[in-house]
């Protein structure tokens, strides 16, 4: 593949991760706008919490193929891609040219990155935030853990070096997104994704 089909590619994968599921789901089909509920963010935990456990599935399948669809694509034309799409799908959610360059942390497109790169990472990640979840009830605290766990779950299911970075990078980034709730946390303010 050319330079050129392959930054198409990558730019590509930027936009369909740049849509915004959570808002587009919430106007349409349910008359509101997730951005004013909850803790404001577009992702599939305020979806839940903004439009209960059918719009927040929609939401949560939509994102995690954001994430599936680039990097699958990448890996069948272009292989030596797939990591850079789904890299850029994760910061086309988080950074949305559509909503002003704000978005969601990645969490829910990262894994439906990694059920391309390593369904062994995917399964691993995902049962450990249905796991923490359920333990804590805080989504923050299930995403960072989960993200944290897909690394050696990489270099053990992938032993691929650029899968392996790609999983510290998306775990620093998604840390870094979550910021905010890991102050919360701290101060014993954070929302939790349900009170029962």
């Amino acid at each position: 593949m050319s330079g050129a089909a392959s930054a198409s590619l990558i730019f590509g994968s930027f936009l369909l991760g740049s849509i915004p599921f959570g808002v587009i789901v919430g106007r349409v089909f349910f008359h509101t706008d997730i951005r004013q509920s909850g803790s404001g963010n577009i992702g599939a935990a305020n979806a839940l919490r903004a439009l209960g456990r059918v719009g927040g599935t929609i939401v949560l399948l939509l994102d995690i193929l954001k994430g599936t669809a680039p990097t699958l694509l990448a890996a069948r034309i272009a292989p030596q891609c797939e990591v850079f799409a789904a890299t850029a799908a994760i910061l086309g959610h988080c950074f949305s040219p559509w909503l002003r360059c704000k978005g969601g942390k990645g969490v829910a497109t990262a894994l439906g990155a990694l059920i391309v790169l390593c369904w062994q990472a995917a399964i691993v990640s995902g049962l450990a935030w249905l796991a923490i979840v359920r333990l804590t009830r805080y989504s923050s605290v299930a995403s960072l853990i989960a993200c944290a766990l897909s690394i050696p779950a990489l270099w053990l299911g992938a032993g691929d070096p650029s899968k392996i970075l790609f999983g510290i990078g998306a775990t620093l980034f998604i840390a870094w997104k979550h910021r905010e709730n890991i102050r919360r946390l701290r101060e014993g303010r954070e929302n939790r994704l349900f009170t029962v």
